[in-house]
């Protein structure tokens, strides 16, 4: 079944978010969109749904096949929900119950769920098999708290898949991911287009966009800019906003801050850990380590999803206890001079709260001019309207560069950054990682980026401590020149 969306317009306060006069979704079809952060894509995507937040106001019809309705009559898409339309949602985090059990949470998607105690059992037994193929094998007696963003990611793309919707839609599904795992997300979601149902995907992941192929759509400030075979818009795009961003991998970044903030093998470290060892589940994630970060140090956290790297994070932060071992902090990391960018920002904004509210008290409490906020505002190409919004307001590379914002305020000696530029497109990556890195040189504050993408922690650190099953602890220079 063919479905169409005509003149969708979405609107805050007058102005237009999303203003796209056609999208067609066909059965056995890939459509992905890329574009900046705060285009509109997950938007429209979210339009398609019926899930924009009630503060917006969405125009245009939507066609299901011969039917057609209005796309602001919500309740015709909502008992849709599940067997006939899914959303994997940007923020997995938020869309898991923190008090059911994964494999309960996976298997209530299922529509034999409530169908007696032998429909209960068999979802349950189809929610374990589906966990198992997103390699996902210990987890299903577990809870959400537990798991890794990337993992959390692959458990909800189980709870959107186990009820056999036609139409699934994917906002930013491969965020989180290590690139094995990445791939195999691909395969999956291919699997769903060659049986027949339509692929909707958001992100700005453009090794996912080649794997995925079908139609590619650019999005630029509401508008589609471009559109056509992904392979022929990736190889030879003909917009000079889609040229701009395929130019911008991080491999061709000549930045003026790489080097700056090189640290001395004399300094006093700011954080020292020693011999420490962390397990869950009875599986040991790292164990015996010792490291010390020093004032401009520039250091990566890589391995795969669920390796441990925000755990060690934590660890190192002091929010996480090890199983063994000893963490010291500097005394000039007393009064928030020690950092932390989540990998779901959402999470660490008060949810009802507009955002302007909560930098004010940021700015009063530790005494900030609070001209700093619009500077960096301004230097982050943020739109200062955005402030007046609540979190669940905007996207989320903007509330992630809005967070980055927050942390430098009270400038911070240890930025720890985890997966800080996941939900952004490759320029404003490559805006955000510079407006951070000057801020971080500025200040001589030391840097631990935890990422997926190799090519980034080259392009901004020295050093690279990787954390992986098979090598659970290997250290070696971050950047060959």
């Amino acid at each position: 079944m063919t479905i169409e969306l005509l003149d969708v317009r979405v609107n805050h306060q007058g102005r237009a978010l999303v203003d796209v006069p056609r999208l067609t979704l066909e059965p056995g079809q890939a459509v992905t969109i890329v574009g900046e952060s705060g285009s509109g894509k997950s938007l429209l995507a979210h339009a398609l749904m019926g899930s924009l937040p009630r503060s917006l106001q969405v125009q245009g019809d939507i066609r299901f096949g011969a039917d057609r309705s209005c796309l602001a009559d919500v309740g015709a898409r909502r008992k849709l929900w599940g067997h006939r339309l899914a959303l994997l949602p940007q923020e997995p985090v938020l869309a898991l119950d923190p008090t059911m059990r994964i494999d309960q949470q996976v298997a209530e998607g299922h529509p034999r769920f409530l169908h007696g105690r032998r429909g209960r059992l068999d979802a349950l037994e189809q929610a374990s098999e589906r966990l198992a193929g997103l390699g996902l094998h210990n987890v299903h007696n577990t809870y959400p708290h537990t798991l890794s963003g990337g993992m959390a990611q692959r458990v909800a793309f189980a709870a959107a898949t186990i009820g056999g919707a036609q139409v699934l839609i994917t906002d930013e599904p491969s965020k989180g991911l290590d690139p094995v795992a990445r791939d195999s997300l691909a395969r999956l979601l291919s699997q769903h287009v060659e049986h027949g149902g339509a692929l909707l995907t958001i992100t700005h992941d453009l090794d996912l966009a080649r794997a995925l192929g079908g139609e590619l759509l650019v999005m630029q400030q509401a508008n589609i800019v471009e559109h056509g075979p992904a392979e022929q818009v990736l190889t030879a795009p003909a917009h000079p906003w889609t040229q701009r961003l395929l130019a911008a991998e991080p491999n061709q970044w000549v930045p003026s801050w790489r080097g700056a903030g090189a640290s001395s093998a004399d300094a006093t470290p700011l954080i020292e850990a020693r011999g420490l060892s962390k397990a869950y589940g009875g599986l040991p994630l790292f164990s015996g380590l010792d490291l010390e970060i020093t004032p401009g140090e520039r250091l990566a956290l890589t391995g795969p999803s669920g390796s441990g790297k925000t755990t060690l994070g934590g660890i190192l932060l002091k929010l996480v206890h090890p199983d063994a071992g000893e963490v010291i902090h500097h005394p000039d990391l007393a009064d928030g001079r020690v950092q932390k960018l989540y990998q779901d920002p959402t999470v660490a904004f008060p949810a009802r709260t507009p955002i302007r509210a909560g930098l004010r008290d940021v700015t009063r409490r530790h005494r900030v001019d609070p001209e700093r906020v619009n500077m960096l505002m301004d230097r982050l190409r943020l739109d200062p309207s955005l402030l007046d919004r609540r979190p669940g307001e905007i996207s989320g590379g903007e509330l992630q560069r809005i967070a980055i914002i927050r942390a430098m305020l009270l400038n911070p000696r240890v930025i720890f950054a985890d997966e800080p530029t996941s939900r952004l497109d490759l320029l404003t990556q490559q805006e955000t990682m510079d407006c951070l890195m000057n801020q971080v040189s500025e200040q001589d504050a030391a840097l631990v980026l935890v990422t997926h993408d190799i090519g980034l922690a080259a392009a901004v650190t020295d050093r690279n401590l990787s954390l992986d099953n098979a090598d659970p602890v290997s250290m070696a220079p971050a950047r060959v020149d």
